[in-house]
């Protein structure tokens, strides 16, 4: 007999103006026909929420951020037809993007295009219904970013959902829904890196540090790490890069030719006008730079146009893998141990404490990647 769920749970929620998240007791929401209720375990903590919070990219306020979550399955929506093999009481993680499978983008394949998602939840916090499964106590609009992970129970599509496999610690895989899944995207299929391949990744905070294994486990075999923090560096080296190099102390596109000569590919992970002009610069004849950083507002980067056209360079932009087939390979990759989720998860914060968590961020205190438990602080 299923267990009876609570009327109310809490949810660290972003009001006003200000970026600051606030914990409260709201409803727990109800999933509906092709939906899942999680009863959330772990919720990772990510850049583009702190961009959400800083008011750098347009979201609804009040809000529940949140967006690559691990959870338990307590409830399937009324009238689900297909559960995609999954049922309640399986352990999940959840992609942060939720492809609505009905699209001319979904249709064939590009869930990480898909209008859906960007035109309803990236736009006006909602589900593919034009509603939302959240509200405030007074019952008025509360919006999700993707599933609003924030908080004790979130829903989700049974689209973004893939299992997490046995002996994989659940709290630690929830980053394969935001963190596997775009290193997935970037690495896989927009950088298109092969074995033996050279790469750079400009920004090895929690996202770039993610494409150091993923580099590996596609065959890469020079890694070479650049950002303006040691600590980043000397994590980056103990996750298999193979050279780093300090971008506040040295230039580093000079750097990365004097010690490789250039790269196949090159990602740039901050979204910066500057470091993306550098990832472009890293690259040898022929090679590919990957753009996955997010940028603030309508932040801008001019690129040398002889350069590009001569020496046959390719400018891709990656926001995210595809979610229906790409998570259960993130999570395949992840059960080997060649992403290991263990070794990327650096702190562990409390839901009560997600304010400081991403407060944290924003300071740059964090080496790697941090996520937010339901259960005590690490």
């Amino acid at each position: 007999m299923p267990r009876a769920l609570p009327a109310t749970m809490r949810a660290a929620i972003l009001v006003g103006d200000q970026p600051h998240l606030e914990i409260a007791e709201i409803a727990t929401p109800t999933p509906r026909a092709g939906e899942a209720l999680l009863e959330v375990i772990a919720c990772g903590v990510c850049h583009t929420d702190l961009h959400v919070l800083k008011g750098e990219v347009a979201f609804p306020r009040p809000a529940v951020l949140g967006h690559e979550v691990s959870g338990r399955i307590v409830a399937l929506g009324a009238g689900t037809t297909d559960a995609r093999g999954l049922a309640v009481g399986d352990l999940v993680a959840a992609g942060f993007i939720m492809p609505c499978e009905d699209c001319d983008q979904c249709r064939r394949g590009r869930d990480d295009l898909c209008l859906n998602f960007f035109a309803q939840n990236r736009l006006r916090g909602t589900l593919y219904d034009g509603e939302s499964r959240l509200a405030m106590p007074d019952g008025s609009f509360l919006a999700m970013y993707s599933m609003g992970g924030l908080a004790e129970y979130a829903v989700v599509p049974l689209s973004a959902l893939t299992a997490i496999p046995d002996g994989l610690d659940p709290e630690s895989a929830c980053i394969l829904g935001c963190s596997g899944l775009t290193s997935y995207g970037a690495v896989f299929r927009a950088g298109e890196v092969a074995p033996g391949d050279s790469v750079a990744i400009v920004g090895v905070g929690g996202i770039g540090s993610s494409l150091i294994p993923m580099a590996l486990s596609a065959g890469a075999t020079t890694i070479v790490a650049i950002d303006v923090a040691d600590a980043k560096l000397d994590r980056a080296r103990e996750l298999g890069a193979t050279h780093v190099v300090n971008a506040a102390e040295v230039d580093p596109v000079a750097a990365v030719r004097e010690l490789v000569g250039g790269v196949r590919v090159a990602f740039e992970a901050l979204g910066h006008p500057a470091t993306f002009r550098q990832a472009v610069g890293m690259l040898d004849d022929g090679g590919r730079m990957v753009a996955i950083g997010i940028g603030a507002g309508a932040a801008a980067a001019e690129v040398e146009i002889t350069p590009l056209v001569r020496r046959g360079y390719h400018i891709v932009g990656s926001f995210g893998g595809r979610t229906r087939t790409d998570l259960p390979e993130v999570a395949a990759l992840a059960a080997s141990g060649r992403f290991d989720v263990g070794s990327l998860v650096t702190r562990r914060y409390d839901l009560a404490e997600a304010d400081a968590a991403y407060q944290a961020l924003s300071r740059g205190e964090i080496t790697g990647r941090a996520i937010i438990t339901m259960g005590g602080a690490s």
